[in-house]
């Protein structure tokens, strides 16, 4: 494993390392003060390019006060996924080396609190090219290591694993941080907030999180786990640590086998598609075709592996080896 030492400015030759970290934990765990403590940390003993993005800093504040009050599950996933189109945009630009371009549907205020998320932490600028405004990358986001920390709840492995997708979509680092504090340390906390969230709501969360499980999920193999906010200069060697290694280990794109259809459909047998599908004449090609889209990834897995206690979508969210099927 490379040290600091010898990692800091090493990418100025060779293709750019860029990593995105998922910062997790309850309401009032002290994400926010570790994002930016972190933050200033590598920027000032590694020299790398670093944006906090905060969920509570860009998505809109009128969505935000309306949700204290009664959560709207659907309408916060759409902002989540859409900031993760915005997230992408930028992901492109400093991929490609060109200019950001404007998502062509987008809440403007989200998109806008976005862009000045951005600007403040010099990743980008605006200027106007042929009477239209357009965002340009800074020197500092295109000539160094890239490490973007995504401050939220995430206490779903779900939304975390949307993270890792898009990792894994442009062969980027991808490592998880989780502030495991107390409960009752961070309902103290939230009280003395000026915004600050119903205790029933940091209760329900805390009974629905689901903490990174390496062992479990070989996707979150780079996750560590901080026990307390009070413990986060103890844990920095152990945090850099991980960010080297994320650094270092690109997440390397390879469609999931479940993505990859057709080569599924010559191992099946008559049986398994009948157990699948139902049996009816006049079963086409296209038909299957059809039906395997429509159909429950986890009843597919079901057959594939003979497992009938998988009840994710993905073999690979629930760390299950996927075995070649027998040609028999």
């Amino acid at each position: 494993m490379k040290t600091a030492e010898n990692t800091r400015g090493t990418c100025s030759d060779g293709p750019r390392k860029r990593v995105l970290c998922v910062l997790c934990g309850l309401p009032a765990a002290g994400k926010s003060t570790f994002a930016r403590a972190l933050a200033h940390r590598l920027r000032q003993e590694q020299g790398w390019a670093v944006g906090v993005v905060a969920y509570d800093d860009v998505m809109p504040d009128a969505f935000l006060a309306g949700a204290r009050a009664r959560p709207a599950p659907s309408q916060w996933k759409l902002l989540r996924q859409e900031l993760l189109k915005y997230l992408e945009y930028f992901l492109m630009a400093v991929i490609n080396g060109c200019q950001m371009s404007v998502p062509p549907s987008r809440t403007e205020a989200m998109w806008e609190d976005f862009i000045t998320c951005l600007k403040d932490q010099d990743l980008i600028f605006s200027a106007a090219y042929e009477a239209q405004s357009c965002y340009l990358l800074t020197k500092t986001a295109v000539s160094r290591p890239l490490f973007l920390v995504l401050d939220d709840n995430f206490y779903y492995q779900s939304m975390r694993y949307e993270v890792y997708q898009l990792a894994r979509k442009y062969s980027l680092g991808f490592c998880q941080l989780f502030l495991d504090c107390p409960l009752e340390t961070c309902l103290q906390r939230n009280g003395q907030r000026p915004r600050a969230l119903p205790p029933e709501t940091i209760h329900l969360m805390g009974r629905k999180l689901e903490k990174p499980n390496p062992e479990k999920n070989a996707w979150e193999h780079n996750s560590l786990t901080i026990p307390s906010p009070s413990c986060a200069s103890e844990a920095s060697l152990e945090v850099t640590d991980l960010l080297l290694t994320a650094l270092e280990n690109p997440v390397k794109y390879a469609e999931d086998d479940m993505e990859q259809k057709v080569n599924f459909q010559c191992r099946f047998n008559v049986n398994e598609k009948e157990q699948l599908f139902g049996n009816q004449e006049g079963f086409s090609e296209m038909t299957f075709k059809q039906r395997w889209e429509r159909a429950n990834h986890a009843d597919i897995w079901r057959i594939i592996l003979g497992n009938e206690h998988i009840k994710c979508r993905s073999p690979e969210c629930c760390g299950i080896e996927k075995r070649p099927l027998s040609m028999g």
